[in-house]
């Protein structure tokens, strides 16, 4: 071998070993899912443990932590060992949205959560009953408006819960656009995906693993994202910036998940936790495992870009929390 090639392939062998650089001694790192098994995000959590192991050379367990919306799981994150060993997958709702929610927060998000890096983001898909469509002529998104605005709360749309992405995107919706849709709040998507089947309410606006089954056999319609873009997965649905003519041209929600260590873990654990992160993004084969969830693979080019993706999105998911008057008290 040529001197170059020998210097490049010893170069190799010593960068990945050095990659694999354990934090807290090698302690096992607890990934916290603030939802159930089963859901988008706790399969993010399970691909991500599962890569993110080998990239610090440690043990990687996801654990659930469902309940109050995100804020139980999010809380125990808070909460955790300040060492790098806690690490929480935490939504843009929790960080920007819930704390104008509620007055009894159990933890201050920008004190007690330290910024890693952005994971992904991704968009709700709204689908109907494809019977309950067909039956009142709505074509497309725009047709379902119309009908809505012509008949005030007779478009009855199902979500996860108040205060959910999915609630604060539909009051949106009916304030831009002069729609007239009902809000119905279920505990959890299941209960209402399973109403919107048999037809007791007419559409939902929700997560794409969820819903995509039920498109692909026939059952939903998928009539929008609430993106202003359209995803490169489903190319042929439109995004709000389609809907410019009925006021939501401007509308855009992403629903971007990041991963939080505790508050107070020291700047060179968080960087290596970045560096990780990094690395298990830039896998193809991880990024293919997403896109089927709807998820696209973005991260922040430092843990303070994060910080500030956070402090610059909370006034618009603050004038959406003010616009559906969600409130978690």
């Amino acid at each position: 071998m040529k001197r170059r090639s020998i210097l490049g392939a010893t170069g190799a062998l010593l960068a990945a070993p050095a990659l694999a650089q354990p934090v807290a001694g090698g302690r096992t790192v607890r990934l916290i899912v603030p939802f159930p098994p089963g859901g988008a995000v706790d399969i993010l959590a399970r691909l991500l443990a599962e890569r993110l192991a080998p990239a610090l050379g440690q043990a990687v367990v996801v654990d659930n932590r469902g309940g109050a919306g995100g804020l139980l799981g999010a809380d125990a994150v808070a909460k955790g060992d300040r060492d790098g060993t806690v690490l929480g997958v935490i939504s843009v709702t929790t960080l920007c949205a819930v704390q104008y929610m509620t007055a009894r927060m159990p933890f201050d998000p920008a004190r007690d959560l330290a910024p890693v890096s952005q994971i992904t983001d991704g968009a709700l898909l709204c689908v109907v009953n494809a019977d309950t469509a067909r039956r009142n002529g709505w074509t497309d998104f725009r047709k379902l408006v119309e009908w809505s605005r012509a008949h005030p709360e007779q478009v009855k749309m199902g979500s996860s819960g108040p205060g959910t992405n999915s609630h604060l995107n539909i009051e949106a919706i009916n304030r831009f656009a002069n729609a007239k849709i009902l809000h119905v709040p279920y505990r959890g998507g299941g209960p209402a995906i399973n109403d919107l089947l048999s037809g007791t309410i007419d559409m939902m606006f929700d997560v794409m693993p969820a819903l995509m089954p039920h498109v692909e056999s026939g059952k939903f319609l998928a009539l929008a994202v609430s993106s202003k873009a359209r995803l490169g997965i489903l190319p042929e649905v439109p995004g709000m910036g389609d809907f410019a003519d009925l006021g939501l041209g401007e509308h855009n929600l992403v629903n971007w998940n990041a991963i939080m260590a505790a508050g107070g873990t020291p700047a060179p654990v968080v960087a290596r936790l970045h560096q990780a992160i990094q690395a298990v993004a830039a896998d193809a084969a991880f990024r293919d495992r997403l896109r089927p969830l709807g998820y696209g693979t973005v991260t922040s080019p430092t843990p303070a870009a994060l910080t500030e993706l956070v402090e610059r999105e909370r006034p618009q998911w603050r004038r959406l929390v003010e616009i559906s008057g969600a409130r978690l008290d």
